[in-house]
């Protein structure tokens, strides 16, 4: 498969950890090495002879070092085709030497910005040489072996120690594709942050890092998470993460941000909300959440904005449930809920970043601003003659922001700091109300002085009639139907509060 021996290279690299082993397999095979600056004292420092690229060029590094191995002598010794014999006679007649191995490491212009570093110093962070040599050695990979990433390091030393200091077609087309993957990710940060307003409309997506996940959302589906999860979250116990949980784990996160400075705790099935509530601790609130639908919340998603302790985690123990997501876990706490050797315990590190998402759809992509509007009591506009008491408004925010999070068509139904039940997903307004209706009264709750919330508007007042006669007497919903009137007729009449928001919350 057309094998070749390495016989020279070039090496230029930011990062030089864990490049001395293959440093030590040239030596040993008498590769004859070009280097500049930082890398090549690096290299003498290994003991190995260096030719200076300047001393190949005939020009030393100028303008600060943005200019040092863009040169013929450099850029010919990597292009040229061996089995080309004009390009041989070029080489020859311009004294250019063949280059069989480019290792470079680019500027980490990914890890500056990210650092919070100055526009001059992300600018700077903009590799051009090294990029260059990359695309040159990857293009012509039937001849020259290209290492793009210090993450490579470790199989071009396996190919080198066993093949006896060469390698094979398939060895430099595998590496080629890594080189390409390389360059493409590194101009794709860089565009995405010149183009940080949007003005150009063009979605450019890369992300190296990946987890192959047991399968997808059925056995038959093959899955993969691409991403740092642990960035998100630290796995404390339990089996691997499946592509289900991940979905799920997802909704929990989202909807446990909408309670900061609450104690509040939540527990979901397929992305939505079977309980969730406020209290003044952890227990209590998992306590309420779990009143909620004690049937669905087995095999369940958990989360929580607050410590777990010992007596939150032996009220919640008994249960059998896939996954608990908390900032921190007291240690007795932690012990016990380890009882269980597949239950997955998270601590979750940070929220959710970015303000956009993505779907694939058809033969495209679309791609829109996440739902990060949260209606306050500000936002409410009452609508009715009687006006919500200030139970009630804080009622109406707490069952918006579940409302939110779930599936629609959707009702929910609660007070000010427990849901008590909500219709999920359902093709009509009115059979999510009346599902969730029926799910109450399952689990006890007198609806009574209840509220509720819809994603969207009522475009009849068959909902508010519903709600009335189960004992509803507050409603948030968004508006905006032609028919609004008829149902804030119907409240008028039946002494029922309405506020609008002008917020549709659609969840598909």
């Amino acid at each position: 498969m057309a094998t070749k021996k390495i016989q020279s290279a070039l090496i230029s690299v930011y990062y030089k950890d864990k490049l001395e082993p293959i440093i030590d397999l040239l030596k040993q095979n008498g590769v004859k090495i070009y280097s500049t600056g930082g890398s090549q004292k690096f290299i003498e420092e290994q003991g190995a002879e260096v030719i200076p690229v300047e001393e190949l060029t005939g020009y030393p590094s100028i303008f600060g070092g943005r200019v040092k191995t863009l040169h013929p002598k450099i850029f010919g010794g990597i292009l040229h085709r061996r089995d080309n014999q004009g390009d041989v006679s070029q080489a020859s007649e311009f004294d250019i030497p063949a280059i069989d191995l480019v290792i470079v490491d680019l500027y980490p212009f990914e890890e500056t910005v990210a650092s919070g570093a100055s526009e001059a110093d992300n600018i700077e962070k903009i590799d051009i040489g090294g990029i260059s040599l990359i695309r040159a050695a990857a293009k012509n990979f039937k001849d020259v072996v290209i290492i793009a990433s210090k993450a490579q390091y470790g199989e071009l030393e396996e190919r080198l120690t066993s093949q006896d200091g060469a390698t094979n077609l398939e060895d430099r087309r595998y590496f080629a594709a890594q080189a390409f993957q390389v360059s493409s990710n590194y101009d794709t940060h860089i565009f995405n942050y010149f183009n940080q307003t949007g003005e150009i409309p063009a979605l450019k997506i890369s992300e190296n890092r990946t987890k192959a996940l047991r399968y997808g959302e059925n056995p038959h589906q093959a899955s993969h998470f691409y991403g740092d999860l642990n960035e998100m979250f630290e796995q404390l116990n339990g089996k691997e993460l499946s592509y289900n949980n991940l979905v799920d784990i997802d909704a929990a996160v989202a909807l446990i941000s909408e309670f900061k400075g609450e104690t509040a705790f939540a527990i979901l099935k397929h992305t939505n909300a079977c309980g969730c509530a406020t209290a003044s601790s952890v227990k209590e609130a998992y306590q309420k959440a779990f009143a909620a639908d004690t049937t669905s919340a087995f095999g369940g998603v958990l989360v929580t904005n607050r410590n777990v302790d010992l007596t939150a985690a032996e009220e919640m123990n008994s249960l059998f449930f896939e996954v608990l997501i908390a900032p921190s876990f007291d240690a007795d706490a932690l012990e016990l809920l380890k009882g269980k050797k597949n239950r997955i315990l998270l601590l979750q590190k940070i929220d959710v970043p970015g303000t956009k998402q993505i779907k694939t759809l058809l033969n495209g992509i679309i791609e829109q601003d996440k739902d990060l509007k949260t209606e306050t009591i500000e936002d409410f506009k009452l609508v009715t003659k009687v006006a919500p008491s200030e139970e009630e408004k804080n009622a109406l925010v707490f069952a918006a922001k579940v409302c939110k999070h779930t599936k629609s068509n959707t009702i929910v139904l609660s007070n000010s700091n427990q849901l008590f039940a909500s219709g999920v997903g359902q093709t009509s307004r009115v059979d999510a109300l009346r599902h969730a209706i029926e799910k109450a009264k399952v689990f006890g709750f007198d609806l009574k002085g209840a509220v509720m919330a819809s994603d969207a508007f009522f475009p009849f007042p068959d909902c508010v009639d519903i709600a009335h006669k189960a004992g509803i007497t507050a409603v948030v919903q968004p508006g905006g139907s032609i028919k609004d009137k008829d149902s804030i007729d119907f409240c008028d009449a039946h002494g029922m509060s309405m506020v609008m928001t002008g917020v549709r919350h659609f969840k598909h």
